[in-house]
C-alpha cells in the first residue's frame, strides 16, 4: 500500500496578498520554489503570469488605501527573471 502525502499550497489570499499556509507576502519562497517548477519549461509565461498577479495585488492595494509598496516589482517580477 502507498500512501501519498498531499503538499501544502501556498497560494496567495485576498485581498492582503499574504499566503495563505504561511502567512509571509505572496509569493512566498515555497510558493516561489513551486512556481518554478511548474513552469520551468515555460519562464516567459512564469513572467506573464506573474505581472498579472503583481497588478491584482496593486489593485487591491490601492482599492484599500494602501500605497504601493516601493519593493514590489522585486517581490513579484525580480526573482523570476534570474531563475
Amino acid at each position: 500500500m502507498t500512501t501519498t502525502v498531499k503538499g501544502v499550497e501556498h497560494l496567495h489570499g485576498r485581498p492582503d496578498w499574504d499566503c495563505r499556509s504561511c502567512r509571509q507576502p505572496w509569493p512566498c519562497a515555497s510558493a516561489k520554489a513551486n512556481l518554478l517548477v511548474e513552469f520551468r519549461r515555460y519562464p516567459s509565461v512564469l513572467t506573464i503570469y506573474l505581472a498579472g498577479q503583481m497588478y491584482e495585488a496593486l489593485g487591491d492595494m490601492l482599492a484599500r488605501g494602501e500605497t504601493a509598496p516601493p519593493d514590489i516589482y522585486e517581490r513579484f517580477l525580480s526573482w523570476a527573471r534570474h531563475a
